[in-house]
């Protein structure tokens, strides 16, 4: 018998875990090292999604063990008051990776950073309502779930007040269109933002947005509406915040996604890829906007704020990306896999779209090209046949998001394991599809 189907394992889980989601998949992971992880039969799966989008350098790599090992016999937590070397030396460096973002909060998860930049922009502003986009994911706590629309907003009771969604930009799947069929979205944004003007009670802080909307579907912001977006936020007085949770730290091509538009936010959040798959998060700002906060008394204590032991992790994160390449190799790499996803996209109609930047691409599964109607039905079967054949892609099922694989494995997957991933995919999907 399979050590994955152990019935006391199986018991336990199903007598005190708590379903905080969809279904668990049925294997029992044991270890994971490099690209790949390892269930309870000694199986490799090939990890296509760096974990939870987070293992930008893979699993357990030896920098990162290293430095864990290191600290953890060193210092590694604190009174939230105290400081230490690694996470004054970790601000540092990430205040100077993007001018105009010189201020640096450490703290632990991606919902946490966007919290405290959601409570920065109110106080700043003294305004209180927040608009997101309506595929967006931002965390599951407070602020962060009322500024998230893709799903989970059923059933909870009201979200904070003053907040507000605009449609995220959908190149495949276009509200306005240009002459040549094209999505207009600056004609898109211009409507969105008219309708927010109406609902808005004259009290507009902050704007939030992921660069690429993951949990949306991959939906790449197009090139020039990050700054068009911008100049929005600026006619009302509101801040822009990013949220670079998966796309921060390399994986687009460029150190953060925003880079490739020009554009600098008032505030940035980074969490996942900043400790490859510790719990680290940051909130990154002007030093005027700091100023402005400190002075109006801003006040953001948590158990784990400026801890030492991840934010010498996030130091070691930074080290092998700069020493790696590994932000070229982003978007390298990137192109070699988005290149093999478009060659099966000639091979099976039912890829009905390839999409992203860099080590971060989306899948998208449907019935035909000509409806787009997504297929959960298909992209369910290829899922489970990418996994019997040890091939893990997180696929978004939900119904209004279409059914697209996520795709974003570590930037330090090799060419080779690359190939082996496309082949798995061409296999699974022959397998769905019959």
């Amino acid at each position: 018998m399979s050590a994955n189907h152990d019935p006391s394992f199986w018991a336990a889980v199903d007598s005190h875990v708590l379903r905080y989601g969809g279904s668990f998949e049925h294997a029992i992971i044991e270890r994971a090292k490099g690209s790949y992880v390892y269930d309870a039969d000694g199986k490799p799966i090939l990890d296509f999604t760096s974990g939870q989008m987070s293992a930008l350098l893979g699993h357990s790599h030896p920098r990162i063990v290293e430095t864990v090992r290191r600290q953890i016999g060193e210092l590694d937590h604190l009174f939230s008051g105290m400081l230490s070397r690694p996470v004054v030396e970790l601000a540092r460096r990430l205040g100077s990776l993007a001018p105009g973002l010189e201020k640096v909060m450490l703290l632990s998860t991606g919902a946490e950073s966007n919290e405290a930049a959601i409570r920065l922009a109110k106080l700043v502003t003294g305004r209180h309502e927040v608009v997101a986009f309506s595929k967006s994911w931002h965390g599951m706590t407070g602020a962060a779930v009322s500024a998230t629309y893709s799903t989970n907003r059923h059933g909870y009771g009201p979200a904070t007040v003053g907040s507000f969604a605009i449609p995220a930009p959908n190149p495949y799947r276009p509200r306005f269109f240009l002459p040549d069929g094209s999505l207009d979205w600056q004609t898109e944004l211009d409507d969105a933002f008219t309708l927010v003007d109406a609902q808005s009670s004259g009290s507009l802080a902050a704007f939030i947005a992921e660069p690429i909307l993951s949990a949306g579907g991959i939906i790449d912001l197009p090139e020039g509406y990050l700054a068009a977006l911008q100049r929005k936020c600026r006619e009302r007085g509101m801040l822009l915040i990013l949220d670079e949770a998966q796309t921060g730290i390399g994986r687009t091509g460029t150190m953060f996604a925003f880079q490739r538009d020009g554009v600098t936010p008032d505030i940035l959040t980074l969490s996942k890829t900043l400790g490859a798959g510790l719990p680290l998060a940051a909130m990154i700002t002007s030093a005027e906007l700091e100023a402005k906060a400190h002075d109006r008394g801003f006040v953001f204590y948590t158990t784990h704020v400026s801890d030492p032991l991840p934010a010498a992790v996030g130091l070691s994160v930074l080290d092998v990306v700069e020493e790696d390449g590994l932000v070229d190799r982003a978007r390298i790499a990137g192109a070699k896999l988005k290149q093999g996803l478009l060659a099966l996209q000639q091979r099976f109609d039912c890829i009905g779209d390839v999409r992203g930047r860099g080590m971060m691409v989306g899948l998208e599964i449907v019935t035909d090209r000509q409806s787009k109607t997504p297929d959960h039905a298909i992209s369910t079967l290829i899922a489970e046949a990418a996994a019997a054949r040890g091939l893990s892609m997180n696929i978004v099922k939900l119904p209004a998001m279409g059914a697209v694989f996520r795709i974003a494995p570590p930037l330090t997957i090799s060419d080779a394991e690359i190939e082996e991933g496309l082949s798995i995919i061409a296999s699974s999907i022959e397998a769905a599809t019959g």
